[in-house]
């Protein structure tokens, strides 16, 4: 009889689909990750479907406090990005990591 997995925990799908969201193709979030590709595509679906919640600690644009050029403003945004899209994966890591360990048994 074959095996089937558990299914993923929601936050895990949720930390993909933001994975992607934040620029990072299906290919890539498959590669670096175990779900298959379709699994994610799924979740990708189901996550447009379903009203989004909104983000924790978001900045607004007038969190700035001055008034910036127009590169300065181009970069604090990339940044800001850069940082979200980080912690999302480090987050992602963590539950990956202690999901493994439950599975292995270590």
């Amino acid at each position: 009889m074959p095996r089937t997995r558990p299914p993923y925990p929601p936050e895990f799908r949720e930390q993909l689909v933001a994975l992607h969201a934040a620029g990072l193709t299906v290919e890539e979030v498959a590669e670096e990750f175990e779900p298959s590709e379709q699994t994610i595509r799924n979740g990708i679906a189901h996550a447009s479907a379903v009203p989004s919640r909104p983000a924790a600690g978001g900045a607004t644009s007038g969190a700035t406090g001055g008034s910036l050029s127009a590169a300065e403003h181009e970069e604090l945004q990339r940044l800001r990005r850069e940082v979200r899209q980080l912690r999302v994966e480090r987050d992602i890591m963590g539950k990956a990591a202690a999901w493994f360990g439950r599975e292995t048994g270590s």
